[in-house]
C-alpha cells in the first residue's frame, strides 16, 4: 500500500495534467468549479511570490513547463465554467460573487474595468515579458562561448578544480535553455490572454442568444445576468493570468539581481537616503503651490523626509562606528632602530635570505591582496597550489606577497629565486577583453596585452562587460589576471624550485605507501641528486611526476644497466607514457608534427660525446632549416588553439628539445614510446631538409 501511495505521489503532476486536460471535455459540478478556481488563483499568487524572493533564475527552472501546466488548467476551468454559463446562466458562487464585486450594479462600468484589466495584462505586461524574454534568450546564448573560454582559462590557470569547471558549464547550458525555453512560454502567455477575451465574448454573445432563446425573460434581465457572469468568470481567469504574467515579467528580469526582490529593493532604496530626502522636499513644494492637494502632498513629503532622514543618520552612525573600531585596534609596536637592528650579526644572516617565490606589487593593487580589504588573491593562490600539486606531483613553495615603492601604482613583479621573471600591469577598476581572432563587433577600451599568453586585449569598463562578450571577448576581472599571470610563471619555472630538501620530502611522503621500494633503492641505487635532476628535467617539459613510485623503479632499473642519467631520463618518460598522452592528448587524437627520416639520420649522426656527456653539434644551415619550418608550425598550432607538440624517436628526443626550447620554450618534444597505441596520431607536417638555394655566379 505504502509503495502504490508512494507511485502515486511520484506521478501526481503527470496525472493532474491528464486530469485538466479531462476537464476540456468532461462537466464539473459547480461545487468543484468553485474550489478549483479558488486553487487556480492561489497557484498563481504562490508562483508570484516564489519569483519574488528567488535570487538566481535557475532556483525555479520549472517555470516554463510549470507557465504551461497553470495555461492549461486556467483554460480547462474556462471551458467547464462557459459551459455551465451556456447550460444554466450560473457557474458558481465565485463566479456569480466576483462578477457583482466588479459590477456593482452598473454594468457599464464593469464591462470598462474588465476591458482595463485585460488590455494592462495584454499590452503591458505579456507584451514586455515576451519581449525580454526574447532579447535575454539571445544574448544569453551569444555569450555562451565566451562564458565557456572564460572557465577554461580559470581550469588551466587552477583557479578552479574539473568538478568546479563542470558545474559552471553546466549552469551555462541551464540557462541558455531556461531563456530560450521562457522565449517560447511567453508566446503561451500572450495566447491565453487571446483566448480570454474570445471566451469572454462568447460568453457574453451566446449566453444572451440562448437566453432569449430558451425564454430567460425580456432582453434586459438576460442582459443583467449573462453579463454579470461573463465578467466574473473572465475576472476570475484574468486575475490568475494576470499573476503569472506579472512573475514572467519577473523572473526574466532577474539578471542582474544578488538577491530577493524585496531584499534588493529595501537595499538600494536605503543606499540612496539624498534621494528620498530630495523627493519629499518636491513634494513639499508642490503643496505650497495653489490648487494643489495640499493634505495629501505635505503628508507624503514629510513621511519622505522623515524616512530619508533616519536613513541617513543610521549610515551615519554605522560609519563612525566603525571608525572608531578602527582607531581601538592596538597599533603596531615601534620597530626598533636599525643600526641597533642589526648590530646584531645573526640578524645580518636574515638579509641572505632568498625566497623561492616572491610577487611584489604596487599601492593600487594591495586590495587585491590584502585580505581585510576582501583581497581574494591569498585563496586564490592556495586553490592554485592543491591543483598543480593534484596535476604535477610537487607542491609549490610558499609565496612571499608584499608592496613595493618602487613600483608603479598598478605594476606588479614576479621574482624566481630573488631574480624577476615577469612583469605586468592591471588596472583595478577595469576589466580585461581578449580580443578574439574574429570578433562581431568593436569595443571600446585602452589596449594592452595580456602578460600571461601576450594575446592581444582591451581594458574596458565594467559597464561594457556584457556587450564584450556578446561581441565574442573572453572577459576576465583583474583578479584573475593576475594571478593566471603568475600561476603561468610558477608553472614555466617550477623545475627551479625543486631542490635537494624538497627532493628528500617528496621521497619521505612515498615511503608512508612504499617503504620496501623506498628503501631498496634511495639512495643505494639512486641518489637523491640524481633523483632532483631526472625531476627537474621532467617538470621542465612538463611532465607530471606524481607517480613517484614508477619514476623510482625505472630509474633503479635503467641506472642498473647504463649510469647515462639523460638515457635513464628518456626510459622514465616511457614509462609515464600514459601520463604523458592524458597530458597532451585531446579527444583520444595527437596532432604532430614529424621529422623526415634523412633530417632525423642526420640528427642522430651530430651527436657528439665528451667529457661532459653527448651534445648535439647540428650544421648551422641544418639548424636554421629546421628552426625556421618550426616557426611556421607553431603558428598553426595558435590557430588550432594546442601547444605545439614535434614527434622524434626516443634516440634524438632529449638533446633534439633542448635545441628546440631555446628557441621556442613552449614546443613540446615527444618521442613515439610516450604515446600509448590507443591514441591516433595526426601529423599536420613535416620536417624536412630543404634544398640549399644556389646562387647565380658570373663569368
Amino acid at each position: 500500500m505504502k509503495k502504490v501511495f508512494g507511485k502515486a505521489i511520484d506521478n501526481a503532476i503527470s496525472l493532474g495534467v491528464v486530469i485538466i486536460v479531462l476537464f476540456l471535455i468532461i462537466p464539473i459540478r459547480t461545487e468543484l468549479l468553485d474550489f478549483l478556481l479558488i486553487i487556480n488563483i492561489g497557484l498563481s499568487i504562490m508562483i508570484l511570490m516564489i519569483t519574488m524572493n528567488i535570487s538566481e533564475t535557475l532556483e525555479f527552472s520549472i517555470f516554463p513547463s510549470l507557465l504551461l501546466v497553470t495555461t492549461l488548467f486556467r483554460l480547462g476551468l474556462n471551458v467547464s465554467s462557459t459551459r455551465a454559463i451556456l447550460y444554466k446562466g450560473y457557474a458558481g458562487e465565485v463566479i456569480q460573487n466576483f462578477g457583482n464585486l466588479i459590477t456593482g450594479g452598473n454594468i457599464v462600468v464593469g464591462v470598462v474595468i474588465f476591458l482595463i484589466i485585460v488590455l494592462v495584462q495584454f499590452i503591458v505586461i505579456t507584451k514586455g515579458a515576451e519581449r525580454v524574454a526574447e532579447v535575454a534568450a539571445r544574448f544569453t546564448l551569444d555569450a555562451m562561448p565566451g562564458k565557456q573560454m572564460a572557465i577554461d582559462a580559470d581550469l588551466s590557470s587552477g583557479l578552479i578544480d574539473e568538478q568546479t569547471a563542470r558545474l559552471r558549464r553546466g549552469k551555462i547550458q541551464k540557462e541558455a535553455d531556461f531563456y530560450g525555453a521562457m522565449d517560447g512560454a511567453t508566446k503561451i502567455v500572450k495566447g491565453d490572454a487571446v483566448m480570454s477575451l474570445l471566451i469572454t465574448l462568447i460568453n457574453f454573445v451566446g449566453g444572451v442568444i440562448i437566453g432569449m432563446v430558451m425564454g430567460g425573460g425580456d432582453f434586459s434581465t438576460v442582459l443583467q445576468k449573462y453579463s454579470i457572469v461573463t465578467i466574473g468568470d473572465g475576472l476570475v481567469s484574468q486575475l490568475p493570468a494576470l499573476m503569472i504574467s506579472t512573475a514572467t515579467g519577473m523572473i526574466v528580469t532577474r539578471s542582474v539581481s544578488e538577491g530577493s526582490l524585496n531584499k534588493d529593493v529595501v537595499a538600494q532604496f536605503k543606499a540612496q537616503p539624498r534621494a528620498i530626502l530630495t523627493t519629499g522636499i518636491i513634494l513639499i513644494f508642490l503643496a505650497l503651490i495653489p490648487n494643489t492637494p495640499h493634505l495629501a502632498l505635505f503628508m507624503g513629503g514629510s513621511v519622505l523626509i522623515g524616512g530619508g532622514y533616519l536613513i541617513e543618520r543610521h549610515m551615519k552612525s554605522e560609519a563612525a562606528a566603525a571608525a572608531v573600531a578602527e582607531e581601538q585596534k592596538p597599533a603596531e609596536e615601534t620597530a626598533p632602530n636599525e643600526s641597533d637592528y642589526y648590530k646584531d650579526i645573526n640578524n645580518v644572516y636574515s638579509l641572505l635570505t632568498v625566497e623561492p617565490i616572491e610577487m611584489e606589487f604596487g599601492y593600487s593593487l594591495i586590495p587585491l591582496v590584502d585580505e581585510n580589504r576582501g583581497g581574494k588573491l591569498i585563496n586564490r593562490i592556495v586553490i592554485f597550489r592543491r591543483q598543480y600539486a593534484q596535476d604535477m606531483g610537487f607542491v609549490i613553495p610558499s609565496i612571499r606577497l608584499h608592496d613595493a615603492s618602487s613600483l608603479g601604482t598598478n605594476q606588479y613583479v614576479i621574482r624566481i629565486r630573488g631574480e624577476e621573471v615577469a612583469r605586468g600591469e592591471i588596472l583595478v577598476d577595469y576589466y580585461l577583453a581578449l580580443e578574439p581572432s574574429n570578433p562581431l563587433g568593436e569595443i571600446d577600451g585602452i589596449e594592452t596585452v595580456e602578460p600571461a599568453y601576450g594575446i592581444p586585449s582591451r581594458w574596458i569598463l565594467p559597464e561594457n562587460k556584457e556587450m564584450a562578450e556578446i561581441y565574442g571577448y573572453n572577459v576576465i576581472d583583474p583578479l584573475s589576471v593576475m594571478l593566471t599571470h603568475l600561476s603561468e610563471t610558477v608553472k614555466r619555472y617550477a623545475y627551479e624550485l625543486l631542490n635537494r630538501a624538497e627532493t628528500m620530502r617528496l621521497v619521505e611522503n612515498l615511503k608512508r605507501t612504499s617503504p620496501e621500494l623506498v628503501e631498496e633503492v634511495v639512495p643505494n641505487v639512486v641518489s637523491y641528486a640524481t633523483l632532483e635532476k631526472v625531476l627537474r628535467s621532467l617538470l621542465k617539459e612538463g611532465v607530471p611526476i606524481r607517480d613517484l613510485g614508477i619514476i623510482l623503479e625505472t630509474l633503479a632499473d635503467a641506472l642498473g644497466q647504463n649510469r647515462d642519467i639523460d638515457a635513464a631520463t628518456e626510459q622514465v618518460r616511457g614509462a609515464l607514457a600514459r601520463t604523458i598522452t592524458r597530458r597532451f592528448c585531446e579527444d583520444g587524437q595527437l596532432r604532430v608534427v614529424t621529422l623526415d627520416a634523412e633530417v632525423e639520420r642526420k640528427i642522430i649522426s651530430s651527436l657528439t660525446r665528451s667529457e661532459q656527456g653527448v651534445y648535439l653539434a647540428l650544421g648551422s644551415d641544418l639548424m636554421q632549416q629546421i628552426i625556421t619550418q618550426v616557426a611556421d608550425y607553431v603558428r598553426k598550432f595558435n590557430e588550432l588553439s594546442q601547444p605545439p607538440i614535434l614527434l622524434v624517436s626516443q634516440v634524438i628526443r632529449g638533446y633534439f628539445s633542448r635545441m628546440i626550447t631555446q628557441f621556442y620554450p613552449n614546443v613540446y618534444v615527444l618521442s613515439f614510446n610516450e604515446v600509448t597505441s590507443s591514441v591516433q596520431i595526426q601529423a599536420i607536417g613535416n620536417i624536412t631538409q630543404e634544398a640549399p638555394v644556389r646562387k647565380a655566379v658570373g663569368t
